[in-house]
């Protein structure tokens, strides 16, 4: 049996496909255009030229004058208020981050229940996190009041002289601390979001073999939550080295730069005195901390992410 002869494609059809596939492809650019222009313009330009102005003298007026690694040195050795700014915002992140993590598991558990009515009740714990950035610096300024503050007053109650929360540098840190978890809503809608992916078989066969309450938080609820807990970590982390909003309308970093967090000098360096060169530096060793923070977490998570599918070790 003898093989049919293909038709030979002819010239002009294939040059017409190879057009017609060119027009498609310069279709799917026009269509990401203002995508590609708005990042271009907007992050990509100005993350390439605050790297050289990181090398470079400028404020605003005059031209960028080269001065090499100045900036970096003048940080680590000539800023004690640089180096203030860093000890405050890991301060800050070593207790903001476990405390609002726990809070916002707790929060979803309880919440993680089929009653009547219990959308009303996620709806009010999550409407604070909505609450604007000011506005919730204002209210919190408030309640932290050493003369007529709620907090203040409600411990008063019992016998307690409140402290002067934001006045005072033993207290001012602590109180940003405590203030912070208001904001847990965010991460409480994902706890929940991840608690009702758990199969209830693993629950039923962890009560089978005689598991406590406790016993399934810890070996089935948390493995099973391990995925969302690594990422609401990792991005809590990540905002917490970028607080600037309490700070700036609460204390503007007081008392004697008991909260002059990062992000707030950085502020003040590029906006206030006009040092677009020595801000630029800032925020470069800022990413770079945040980048070695972020794989060291990528690192660590093999030994205690577990994801569907895989055998728990």
């Amino acid at each position: 049996m003898t093989s049919q002869p293909q038709p030979a494609v002819h010239p002009a059809g294939k040059a017409s496909f190879f057009g017609w596939w060119r027009w498609r492809r310069l279709e799917g650019y026009l269509f990401i255009a203002p995508w590609l222009i708005g990042f271009v313009a907007f992050v990509l330009g100005p993350f390439l030229a605050s790297f050289f102005l990181s090398f470079a003298d400028w404020n605003l007026v005059r031209p960028p004058t080269w001065v090499g690694l100045e900036h970096y040195r003048t940080m680590f050795t000539n800023d004690p208020k640089y180096i203030k700014s860093f000890v405050n915002t890991v301060y800050f992140t070593v207790f903001h981050v476990p405390l609002i993590l726990v809070v916002a598991l707790f929060i979803a558990l309880l919440l993680n229940r089929q009653l009547p009515g219990i959308g009303v009740f996620r709806t009010l714990f999550y409407l604070p996190s909505v609450t604007a950035g000011v506005a919730t610096a204002i209210l919190w300024r408030f309640i932290f009041n050493y003369h007529y503050g709620l907090l203040n007053q409600a411990i008063g109650l019992v016998g307690i002289d409140g402290p002067n929360w934001l006045g005072s540098t033993k207290w001012a840190m602590p109180a940003f601390i405590i203030m912070s978890t208001w904001g847990f809503g965010s991460l409480m809608v994902l706890y929940l979001a991840g608690l009702q992916g758990v199969p209830r078989e693993l629950y039923e066969a962890a009560e089978i073999d005689g598991a406590t309450a406790w016993d399934k938080l810890l070996n089935v609820t948390i493995p099973m939550m391990s995925p969302v807990i690594f990422f609401t970590m990792i991005m809590t982390i990540i905002g917490s080295f970028q607080i600037f909003t309490a700070a700036f309308v609460m204390t503007e970093g007081g008392p004697a730069d008991a909260t002059l967090f990062y992000i707030l000098y950085l502020y003040r360096s590029a906006f206030q005195w006009l040092r677009i060169g020595y801000a630029s530096a800032m925020a470069w060793i800022l990413f770079l901390v945040i980048l070695a923070l972020t794989l060291i977490q990528l690192k660590l998570s093999r030994r205690w992410v577990f994801y569907a599918g895989e055998e728990l070790t």
